[in-house]
């Protein structure tokens, strides 16, 4: 009778401490691999972002950003080293770009293939590459424009 009730206080006392365990387990899955875009600005900011899947270059758009906001762009682990951004600063005007021509459009897209982007009917801009060194999980900062850390922080 006393082997009961102490196998009974002892299985009273490691419950709360099963279930914790639990819990923790239940939230401890795999880590998120994502790539995300961050507006460190004060400004409302549209995204647009290329890169290239299985099958080819793929431009896509547009992501909203509210000011100091987060958006996840691609879910998953990152299947390439470069990626691609414009964005569009719709509080003050002005953009970030760069030197590698996409097609993009006015509304909500997603285009395949960067040639020929007027003669199909779309517009073409300058994005900025971003090379996530293979990284499975990667962050860009749109940053202010007036700054001395005007370019997304992770490019040089």
């Amino acid at each position: 009778m006393s082997t009961t009730a102490a196998s009974s206080s002892s299985a009273d006392r490691l419950r709360p401490l099963v279930l914790a365990l639990g819990l923790a387990l239940l939230g401890a899955g795999p880590a998120r691999a994502d790539l995300r875009l961050c507006n460190q600005t004060e400004s409302k900011v549209g995204v647009s972002l290329g890169y290239r899947d299985t099958q080819g270059w793929v431009t896509e758009g547009w992501w909203e950003l509210k000011p100091k906001g987060c958006e996840t762009l691609l879910s998953g682990s990152l299947a390439a080293r470069f990626y691609y951004v414009f964005a569009v600063d719709y509080t003050r005007g002005g953009e970030w770009g760069g030197r590698s021509l996409m097609c993009t459009r006015d509304a909500e897209f997603t285009i395949r293939g960067i040639e020929d982007c007027l003669a199909r009917g779309f517009d073409r801009n300058g994005f900025f590459e971003v090379d996530t060194g293979e990284q499975k999980n990667w962050t860009i900062q749109l940053t202010e424009p007036d700054r001395s850390t005007a370019k997304p922080m992770d490019k040089p």
